[in-house]
């Protein structure tokens, strides 16, 4: 812990010195002649916006120019001398943005200005033709895209989530998804599933960054981007085009988005207090815009502090964590962005990660642990320990004649040492387990405008080195056994440029072919054990082994115009996932034929309408999976992974946000399909027949309410022990959650802006509906000592914000 709150200090204090110490940068020299203005007005998606007011005002002269953006959203104004001005943005339905800049004679500026959508309160004073159902839309996609997409705006993670959900509590809404806690909102290391797909099955991002496990491309959210740091989240449900980037495109991307450094001074602190003695304190300081007359640098920094009882018996939560966002405008043309997260967790969820049957009838269903020492489950027998941190350094750059850098420079540290026990107490009962990696990276995109479309190309590359462990423990003093169930080291390089054109054929139609090519390499250290992985190697202190996958992978879409604000697209793409490095868990590490990766080719159609009063978006896909692996667990817990037939999943999605007027929306949703295997027709597990979501919201002046009802429709899990695997083994009843939120904000310029008091309530009607079952017979038939997944009780989180704005009266 003191090492942790040394480094949280150190961020302060360099966050500190970067808001005082700032130089400014000198501005060119000065010329001869008129100076000239041209911009870029982008929305908070950065989407071209049309039709936006520009005013350009001289400070020191009379001289006032107006114009607005074209369909590409530019502007260009000619014909000033040198000297100070103020260019002020605005567009209804978004806030005003003003920029001093100091103009050069003969000089021309290029500037691009990022424009945030207003208060509601605000807002709804405006026309209606600027269409307040997408601003208040809880979810909803973009008229320029060409996949299945849900983008999820900061307002509704800060009104309609809990202060401590983490990212599958943001998504939890969104068409055929669903995600399931059962120790409580945000305090366990929840997965979410979507279209059949499960975690490990699709790419998680953070601000374009890939994150993910090394042995499987496995998750750990809460770990590394907690709710704290998530100011918005790009859901594409398939796996994108070429430009897409990361290791399990296979079903779609989880694309999670920093918070935007706001223009203005800002200082918020946080308490919240609620169910199951759950206790978070956060403190957020924001910067404004600082350093000089024309402002280049912006900061922010969050501090927080978690702590929990849980729902579950003795399953304890303990989080600290620290970012800082720092972006410096070099020039109008370059923004560095540097950005760092710290984390430090304690829990004390066991291996098996749920109660039997058996003991749930016995204790009830939040059992998960005794305090007796007596007990196989006694909370001080299963513990773990995870400390995290995640740094890039990132360069915007338009360098002219249409091409635009956009590059990220990465590394972040997965330290997972965890300490289980199984169902005896023995001198080999416990496992003293750890799980680390260390990755460096890097993310290049190029982009080249011209008249005829778009050029993208670039290049993601990573390495990664892990250490991995299991030594046999006696749980009552940590003593080891001599030898390991397995341990490894080895490295990962990966890499996969592409190439992609969208070819605009007419103003209305675009084409887009492109091309990506994903390579890994692995090289493995294998050592002796006791023959739960390799065995004792013949006396040799290690064996070495590697393995190279590639695959290409094309995506072609087309994307057509109807109207000003409805569009349609079709969309054929491919995405693949490399097998777990288990494969190499064999006698000696030997493989006699190394696995392909697995694909998927997805075949996609949608469209998106944005009206005055609705918004609607819809799509129908085809996916064929080719032999993707399923995960069972073993009895300690461990997962057990399956070589499955190839399955088919299709169906529908829908989603739509209906402007009732008077602040009053509704928004609903739904899904219908199948994910099925080919050869047997039986379903893959975790893929509900249906989903429907109805939230009511109420957002005006200060007040914002949320009421939201999602029904997971039938599903099933699968059977897996050994070496048998049976699909479709259990069934799971559909089952509801059900959300309330209501929260009062102090808007407009008072010096306390943001002040915020805020009540969620997450369960509302109190279910306990199983959700999950890990069988215990193969028939699927119930038993005693089947694990179960459960529903947490109804939860109620008071929280208070006080906001303050220096300089705001």
């Amino acid at each position: 812990m003191k090492v942790v709150f040394g480094r949280l200090c150190q961020m302060l204090a360099v966050g500190v010195m970067l808001h005082i110490g700032i130089a400014e940068t000198p501005l060119a020299a000065q010329l001869n002649g008129d100076a000239t203005v041209n911009g870029i007005v982008l929305d908070p998606a950065g989407k071209a916006l049309p039709a936006a007011a520009v005013i350009i005002r001289g400070e020191s002269t009379s001289l006032v120019r107006t114009t607005t953006t074209d369909a590409d959203g530019r502007f260009t104004a000619r014909g000033f001398t040198q000297g100070l001005y103020t260019i002020e943005i605005s567009a209804p339905g978004f806030a005003t943005t003003r920029r001093q800049v100091t103009l050069l004679i003969n000089g021309v500026h290029n500037l691009t200005f990022n424009l945030k959508v207003s208060d509601l309160s605000q807002t709804v004073t405006v026309e209606a033709s600027v269409g307040l159902a997408t601003q208040t839309a809880p979810s909803s996609g973009s008229l320029d895209e060409r996949s299945a997409k849900s983008e999820i705006n900061s307002q509704f993670i800060q009104n309609f989530t809990s202060p401590v959900s983490d990212y599958s509590e943001i998504l939890q809404m969104a068409p055929g998804t669903f995600s399931v806690n059962p120790n409580g909102i945000g305090l366990g290391d929840s997965k979410t599933y979507f279209r059949g797909f499960a975690d490990g099955q699709y790419t998680m991002t953070f601000d374009g960054i890939p994150f993910n496990d090394t042995n499987t491309p496995t998750h750990h959210s809460w770990a590394f981007v907690p709710g704290q740091w998530i100011g918005g989240v790009d859901f594409d449900r398939s796996p994108g085009s070429a430009a897409s980037i990361g290791p399990t495109n296979f079903g779609g991307s989880i694309n999670l988005l920093s918070h935007e450094v706001p223009a203005d001074q800002n200082i918020r602190a946080t308490v919240s207090y609620g169910s199951f003695n759950t206790r978070l304190l956060d403190l957020k300081y924001d910067s404004g815009e600082f350093g000089g007359h024309d402002k280049r640098s912006s900061l922010e920094i969050n501090l927080h502090q978690l702590n929990s009882d849980g729902y579950q018996t003795f399953n304890f939560q303990k989080r600290v964590g620290g970012s800082l966002k720092y972006q410096y405008r070099v020039s109008d043309r370059m923004t560095i962005t540097v950005w760092g997260g710290l984390i430090d967790l304690f829990t004390n969820t066991p291996n098996t990660k749920g109660p039997t049957r058996a003991q749930v009838a016995q204790f009830g269903d939040n059992f998960l642990m005794t305090d007796d020492p007596k007990n196989p489950s006694y909370f001080r027998y299963n513990f773990y320990h995870v400390q995290t941190d995640f740094e890039y350094v990132g360069v915007k750059y338009d360098i002219g004649r249409g091409w635009f850098l956009d590059n990220k420079t990465y590394t972040y540290r997965y330290w997972n040492k965890q300490n289980y026990n199984g169902t005896t107490i023995s001198t080999t009962s416990a496992v003293d387990k750890l799980n680390g990696y260390r990755k460096v990276g890097d993310v290049l995109s190029l982009v080249k405008d011209t008249t005829l479309g778009t050029f993208r190309t670039g290049l993601w590359y990573e390495w990664a080195y892990t250490d991995r462990y299991q030594i046999p423990s006696d749980p009552r003093t940590w003593v080891n056994a001599a030898l390991p169930n397995f341990h490894e080291n080895f490295n990962t390089n990966s890499y996969q440029p592409y190439a992609e054109w969208e070819l605009r054929v007419t103003p209305a139609l675009s084409i887009t072919p492109g091309l990506k090519l994903a390579h890994y390499r692995q090289d493995f250290l294998q050592f002796p054990d006791n023959g739960g992985a390799v065995g004792t190697l013949g006396g040799l202190p290690f064996v070495k082994h590697a393995a190279d996958y590639n695959s290409w992978l094309p995506s072609f879409d087309v994307r057509y115009r109807l109207r000003n604000n409805w569009s349609t697209y079709f969309q054929f793409a491919t995405g693949s996932v490399i097998p777990p490095s288990s494969v190499f868990d064999t006698k000696n590490g030997s493989v006699a034929v190394l696995p392909n990766p697995t694909q998927t080719k997805t075949y996609q159609v949608g469209t998106v309408f944005k009206g005055n009063r609705y918004t609607l978006d819809f799509d129908a896909y085809y996916i064929r999976f080719e032999n993707p692996y399923s995960t069972t667990t073993d009895p300690s817990g461990e997962p057990v992974y399956y070589l499955t037939g190839e399955s088919i999943t299709k169906g529908v999605e829908a989603e739509s946000n209906i402007l009732l007027g008077k602040g009053f929306n509704l928004y609903l949703n739904g899904s219908a399909g199948n994910a099925k295997y080919a050869s047997s027709g039986l379903w893959v597990q975790n893929a509900p027949r249906n989903t429907e979501t109805v939230g009511f919201t109420y957002q005006r002046k200060s007040w914002d309410g949320g009421f939201f009802n999602k029904r997971i429709g039938q599903m099933y899990n699968d059977y897996g022990k050994g070496n048998v695997l049976i699909n479709q083994a259990v069934t799971i009843q559909p089952f509801n959650l059900t959300n309330l939120f209501v929260n009062y904000t102090i808007k407009g310029e008072s010096a306390f802006k943001q002040t915020k008091i805020r009540l969620s309530v997450n369960n509302v009607f109190d279910k306990h509906s199983i959700v999950g079952v890990g069988a215990a017979l193969a028939s699927g038939a119930a038993s005693p000592n089947d694990v179960l997944t459960l529903l947490p009780a109804r939860s109620v989180m008071l929280t208070v914000t006080f906001g303050f704005a220096p300089g705001r009266h």
